[in-house]
């Protein structure tokens, strides 16, 4: 194999943004032109192609897309996230929008919870275990969660439930030692999650830029989190659109700090920091 060449040239680099906005509405800047380069560098040891030139070739036959979309989805797609982040959020969802829907739509019942962008799996399984121990104190409440994601390699990580000791630190203790497995080979520092709570998660693959996201009772609670950033304003008020249309007329949506939903249009009164509730 020759020298691997990873640099991309403008018309490949050009070629590929209107590829991944299109496909999945990721807008990419030219300055992250190298971060692209280095995470195709994977696909191009895989694929034995020595050069992204080559890569960029292959994407764009008929055959080559078909096979390959999915992993240069994966391979643009960042996906950062933490237990228990944004942690003010999961108060505001035990201590207020949990028991307001309890109010107005009865403590016993099935609420479905949506983690929209849920990367490795450390937001639907914080959720997870939030919604279990509220689930203990309040008799007759029972919950789905789903878990979606664009990329297929995150949502198998995060199907294991396997995390480093460092991933699983923001956990209370009392929270780890109810959920949470150490590894019992000596000397890892793995730690998976109990299978009751994987159990209790469905992962699914979802694309936000599909007309017909398969969800077809609506959610309480959507998390949907840090995402909308990647995407341009008219992609990010399309999307939004589709997900406050889903939620359940008086259900919650909480989305990143670093967010905002101002001058959209949207259906939905300010609840607390980065946190809606759908008008109804």
């Amino acid at each position: 194999m020759h020298r691997l060449n990873e640099n991309l040239s403008g018309r490949d680099f050009e070629r590929m943004r209107e590829l991944i906005l299109a496909e999945a509405g990721i807008s990419l800047g030219p300055e992250k032109k190298t971060m692209l380069e280095v995470r195709l560098r994977r696909r191009l040891h895989h694929l034995q192609l020595d050069s992204t030139a080559a890569y960029c070739d292959l994407l764009f036959t008929p055959g080559g897309r078909s096979k390959e979309m999915v992993h240069f989805i994966d391979a643009v797609t960042t996906n950062k996230t933490d237990f228990f982040r944004e942690p003010d959020h999961f108060e505001h969802l035990v201590a207020k929008a949990l028991p307001d829907l309890d109010r107005r739509r009865g403590a016993a019942r099935q609420a479905l919870v949506w983690s929209a962008g849920c990367s490795t799996g450390e937001e639907p399984y914080t959720l997870a275990m939030v919604l279990s121990e509220y689930a203990e104190n309040h008799p007759g409440f029972r919950f789905r969660l789903l878990a979606s994601d664009i990329s297929t390699e995150v949502l198998e990580k995060a199907k294991m439930g396997i995390f480093k000791a460092d991933d699983v630190a923001p956990v209370p203790a009392d929270l780890r030692r109810k959920y949470l497995m150490r590894s019992r080979e000596p000397g890892s520092n793995l730690i998976r999650v109990i299978p009751e709570l994987r159990a209790g998660i469905e992962f699914r693959r979802l694309n936000f830029m599909d007309a017909d996201y398969g969800i077809h009772e609506p959610p309480e609670i959507v998390f949907c989190r840090n995402v909308i950033i990647y995407f341009d304003r008219a992609t990010q008020i399309r999307i939004l659109g589709k997900l406050i249309r889903l939620l359940m007329p008086g259900g919650y949506f909480f989305a990143g700090h670093s967010e905002s939903l101002q001058n959209m249009d949207l259906p939905l009164t300010m609840a607390g920091p980065a946190v809606y509730r759908k008008w109804g």
